[in-house]
């Protein structure tokens, strides 16, 4: 075979293996949320106390009796920016549920606390903001990146973590399987 021949065939075959990493990458890009193990993992949560962006104390433990979503973010991190909207639809739907409801908390490190109180003042979002400012949350969760999702269930047991960006269905599902299951004891 002669080198012009050969040569549109080369370009050829690298085109259609570019294509077909852009489209793998296009289609995974909306699955980016995955469950992780942890030795955490049905057992109790982590003693956590801090202060809210309000002043108020935020200590995990007087939490019982209620399911609690900690939500890790940050405001320069562009998977937490996208998730948000899915963050107010699921708050939205909890507090509809009154009592019943889970319980919204963002942790946040390593952020400026001014463009984070913006982010939420332009994206809207009505729950507590808990300061993580030694990371000791972080770490005592063993956070990897944000965004990264907890579940806690109303005995005080961490029962589930979402490594990426979450949506308010998967939440509102894994706590309704777990309740029906009898995993939130």
């Amino acid at each position: 075979m002669s080198e012009r021949r050969l040569g549109p065939m080369i370009a050829s075959a690298v085109a259609a293996v570019m294509v077909f990493f852009v489209v793998v990458l296009a289609v995974s890009a909306g699955r980016s949320t995955e469950t992780a193990d942890s030795p955490l993992l049905m057992k109790p949560a982590p003693a956590v106390v801090s202060t809210t962006y309000d002043g108020a104390t935020f200590d995990l433990s007087r939490r019982r009796g209620s399911w609690v979503v900690l939500n890790f973010f940050n405001s320069t991190c562009v998977p937490c920016k996208r998730e948000h909207p899915e963050l107010v639809q699921f708050f939205a739907g909890q507090q509809a549920l009154g009592a019943s409801g889970a319980e919204l908390f963002t942790i946040v490190n390593d952020d400026d606390e001014e463009a984070v109180r913006e982010f939420f003042t332009e994206n809207g979002g009505g729950w507590p903001i808990v300061r993580d400012d030694n990371s000791e949350i972080s770490v005592a969760f063993g956070v990897a990146k944000v965004p990264e999702t907890w579940l806690i269930s109303p005995t005080g047991l961490v029962v589930e973590r979402f490594t990426g960006q979450i949506t308010a269905q998967l939440l509102g599902t894994a706590i309704q399987s777990m309740t029906a299951s009898g995993s939130s004891s």
